[in-house]
């Protein structure tokens, strides 16, 4: 039983399970599930289906929290990867046979290596000024974040790209096996990182980077090369879930695509027990994490609360994980804790 208690995924399992339990009771019909045309359907399949973004956010963020860094230009990056992509590949609407369809503009293949181009690029922009010029990651970032979104919005005009390419739409919105496309992508990727960080080095060298990036530097290991490595997975992660969120809503909008995902990829991974000061972090903890994030929005719309509620409920999620990683507050909470059992006895 201690042995569980103090198993890194029981904390963030157990706030899952918890929410799921007030789900039970509040949402008539929250556990059901059904097939229709050879899909399933459910409220467990729609959290599931719409948390996919955010767990490949979340999923990269945990690589670049773990090396003591923090990247906030995530949704900026997948209003980048998503407005290249319906740019791209938009549609033209032609005749065959007398019966109307649409054709990209662009090969998909094509406009799907582009827009992931540009999110890579934009995890080497900020891999080089936080491990080539050693700029701070939360400004670095900062300055991806804004000018990301501005370059996303100056592509468009400011205005929404419809895409009307049917085939673009299977990413977001299509079913394999009777179940969402997107949690297959979302699996190969947490599969495939996963079998790297356990069965490589790469995990130990980024756990070592985030505990002292210079120890490990004094060891030889490459801390640079390593951190830009990270920023560019998380990019690439960003890029995947951008192409996600256009091709689910059928359109580009650079103005709220990818809104605020950061703080919510952020906030996952915190969820999900990977310490904010690098070093010690959980893959899986951080993909449920945005279970949680998302489930915990899918309550608060379900029984009918402002959507605000949901800005706050999250605040004040964030307040307490940050106080609980605090070790002033640990070494506090010691004491009195230990002053308390002593005034027992």
């Amino acid at each position: 039983m201690h042995k569980l208690l103090h198993h890194p995924l029981f904390r963030p399992l157990a706030a899952l399970a918890i929410l799921l339990l007030v789900d039970l009771f509040m949402i008539p019909g929250f556990f059901h599930l059904e097939i229709k045309d050879g899909h399933l359907y459910g409220s467990l399949i729609d959290i599931a289906n719409r948390a996919a973004p955010l767990i490949l956010a979340a999923i990269g963020m945990t690589l670049v929290i773990a090396t003591r860094g923090i990247d906030i230009s995530v949704g900026a990056t997948v209003a980048i990867s998503g407005t290249v992509a319906a740019m791209l590949i938009g549609g033209t609407m032609v005749m065959e046979n007398g019966v109307p369809s649409y054709v990209a503009n662009t090969p998909m293949w094509i406009a799907l290596a582009v827009a992931m181009g540009a999110a890579l690029l934009c995890g080497a922009w900020n891999g080089v000024l936080v491990a080539g010029l050693g700029l701070q990651p939360i400004v670095a970032t900062l300055i991806l974040m804004v000018a990301g979104r501005g370059l996303a919005q100056l592509f468009t005009d400011g205005q929404i790209v419809t895409v009307y390419y049917q085939p673009f739409f299977f990413l977001g919105s299509g079913y394999l096996f009777g179940l969402p496309f997107s949690l297959f992508i979302v699996a190969a990727v947490f599969i495939v990182t996963a079998l790297l960080l356990r069965k490589t080095a790469l995990g130990l060298f980024i756990q070592s980077v985030g505990i002292n990036p210079v120890a490990a530097r004094l060891a030889g290991l490459k801390t640079a090369s390593l951190i830009f490595f990270v920023y560019v997975f998380c990019a690439a992660c960003a890029g995947v879930a951008g192409l996600m969120i256009t091709s689910n809503i059928k359109s580009a909008d650079a103005n709220n695509a990818g809104l605020l995902l950061e703080l919510d990829a952020i906030l996952a991974v915190t969820l999900g027990g990977t310490s904010l000061a690098g070093g010690k972090f959980s893959l899986a903890g951080s993909v449920i994490g945005a279970l949680i994030i998302q489930t915990l929005t899918y309550t608060i719309y379900s029984i009918g609360l402002p959507p605000e509620v949901n800005m706050v409920v999250k605040s004040v999620v964030v307040f307490l994980v940050c106080v609980s990683q605090s070790s002033e507050f640990k070494t506090i909470w010691r004491r009195a804790f230990s002053a308390s059992v002593k005034g027992n006895a």
